[in-house]
């Protein structure tokens, strides 16, 4: 820092509030400390930094699959605020187990970020529970009853809700569920379509075929229904990856969407919106989610106050083009 002060002419001290983006600091000398340190190939050294400060303004994010869109549409929200706030992402995948998620939370604990963000987590609740005696911990998509822990989730038996009534609405009654497994939110949109379909007089057509969250899942709970003596008219699938994978199948045994049969997923991902896919889904505000749950972290970290706080956000029904009136 000595260097790059000489170098620009400024002041040590001044070169110091520069590497810490300090909005006290003018252009123009931002500039020049910028200049001269490129010109010597100087870095902060954060782990100095962070021995002094206490710090690492470094927020951790483990994913729990990087295949699947919806986490990756999660992360811009998380990234773009925190950039807002000062705070670095550095972003890790647990690869849908329980090991890897274990692991990965771990490595960020080594690292001392200051806290941290689990989307979609797969860890039990007290495996969870300990981490967030580790460290600050916010939760998204994932509900558990905890007091370490802050939590951002989406209404997902509401949101089941609303794709059933649309099928229901569009004169569907056999209307089958492929589910999550135990992915997150994947119990609460079975639930709620159970519910739903109870509301509607339709308890005899309940009808759930095991999934996990995958295209792989959703073509091969096609293959279950579609071969069944009474195939349904509508179909439920728990999220739109599994979804894609389910109307890739029924294309292949050539019906039509939305003539032959509806389908609807969740998550309302890009994936869903491209123009040959237009699934009709149940949005969830992934990048709403993810402000938010920076914003819990963020708020503990500057002020230091305790965990608890949940954040329910309300799902919406996104109409395409693979829902119709029942044949």
């Amino acid at each position: 820092m000595e260097d790059v002060a000489e170098r620009a002419g400024v002041s040590r001290a001044l070169v110091s509030l520069v590497m810490r983006d300090s909005p006290k600091v003018s252009e123009k000398s931002r500039e020049a400390v910028l200049k001269a340190a490129g010109q010597i190939g100087y870095r902060p050294n954060l782990m100095a930094r962070s021995l002094a400060s206490q710090r690492t303004m470094t927020i951790g994010l483990v994913l729990n699959d990087l295949h699947n869109p919806f986490f990756a549409e999660l992360a811009d929200g998380v990234h773009n605020a925190a950039v807002d706030a000062g705070y670095r992402v550095v972003i890790n995948s647990g690869f849908g187990t329980a090991e890897g998620e274990s692991g990965a939370a771990a490595t960020f604990l080594e690292y001392r970020v200051d806290g941290l963000i689990m989307a979609g987590p797969v860890l039990s609740d007290s495996q969870i529970e300990n981490i967030g005696d580790e460290t600050r911990l916010v939760l998204i998509a994932r509900e558990i009853p905890m007091r370490t822990a802050d939590m951002v989730t989406n209404d997902d038996a509401v949101g089941a809700q609303l794709a059933i009534d649309h099928l229901v609405s569009l004169g569907h009654t056999e209307i089958a569920h492929v589910d999550g497994g135990v992915g997150a939110g994947a119990a609460g949109r079975r639930a709620g379509y159970v519910q739903a379909m109870k509301a509607h007089g339709l308890d005899r057509s309940v009808r759930i075929v095991p999934g996990d969250f995958t295209e792989s899942s959703g073509a091969a709970a096609i293959d279950r229904l579609i071969g069944h003596d009474s195939p349904p008219s509508a179909i439920f699938v728990a999220n739109d990856l599994s979804a894609t994978g389910a109307l890739h199948r029924l294309e292949q045994l050539g019906l039509s969407l939305p003539e032959d049969i509806s389908l609807v997923g969740y998550d309302n991902t890009a994936l869903a919106a491209l123009g040959h896919i237009a699934l009709t889904t149940v949005n969830q505000p992934r990048e709403l989610m993810g402000g938010l749950a920076v914003k819990m972290l963020t708020d503990r970290i500057e002020s230091g106050g305790e965990a608890g706080t949940h954040e329910v956000i309300a799902p919406t029904l996104v109409v395409r083009s693979t829902t119709g009136p029942a044949r």
